[in-house]
């Protein structure tokens, strides 16, 4: 019996984006079913969802009362997969830069005996399209400046494309994560590193996002770099 698969998608202000990579993800793997994690929109993507939930019984919406950060809509959405039942569950932008087209590599590995698998844009067969050549330094500077402080052996620790088996998740102390924004993604691989997990990488192909306005802002790489900072002097 196939595992299910469980893809959660956290939504800010995504309306323009959200439909086409819905769609995507159903059509790259049927089986698959999609919860939608709404940080309460003001561009109405959270009604959005309700409406692409209406149309399809594999899609759900978990609405939040407002925007809290990314790590704590990760944290309750992987609450409620667990509690539907998933035994994969994935975490994926819904601006289009990760491609559904590639979740079936990803459950694979998890399939193959991966604990915790990561889409690696840094490694041999992955790739970043329409970055400017300064958002790659700045990205694969904050890479290596976590892998050094962290003593990390994961090439691309900072991703946000990766899935989960069912396990894994329910042995790391979720309800401990203290990050809110990006920096989360470095600290729950680094939990999963440090807890012993099996850890596997695969390339994937990341692609700027075309529409909308990223959420990166100037406190949360602030966040990410005094927490990795403390952190990595603390475990010393």
């Amino acid at each position: 019996m196939a595992s299910s698969v469980c893809v959660v998608v956290p939504t800010y202000c995504e309306r323009e984006n959200l439909a086409p990579v819905v769609a995507r993800i159903r059509a790259s793997v049927p089986e698959a079913r999609v919860l939608i994690v709404d940080d309460a929109s003001p561009d109405g993507t959270g009604e959005l969802a309700d409406e692409l939930a209406a149309t399809d019984p594999d899609v759900t919406v978990l609405h939040r009362p407002g925007k809290a950060g990314l790590g704590r809509a990760y944290v309750s959405g992987f609450g409620v997969a667990l509690e539907q039942g998933a035994d994969l569950v994935f975490e994926m932008d819904a601006d289009g830069s990760h491609q559904p087209e590639e979740l079936p590599r990803l459950i694979e590995a998890l399939r193959q005996g991966a604990d915790v698998v990561i889409g690696t844009r840094w490694m041999p067969g992955g790739e970043v399209r329409n970055w400017p050549l300064y958002r790659r330094a700045i990205s694969r500077a904050g890479t290596g400046f976590a892998r050094f402080m962290l003593r990390s052996k994961l090439r691309d620790i900072t991703s946000g494309y990766r899935g989960f088996r069912r396990e894994a998740l329910e042995s790391l102390s979720l309800s401990e994560v203290s990050s809110q924004g990006y920096c989360f993604q470095v600290e729950l691989a680094w939990l999963a590193e440090r807890s012993g997990l099996a850890v596997a990488e695969r390339p994937i192909t990341f692609v700027e996002r075309t529409t909308g306005r990223s959420k990166m802002t100037l406190k949360i790489v602030a966040e990410a770099f005094w927490k990795v900072t403390l952190w990595g002097l603390t475990s010393r």
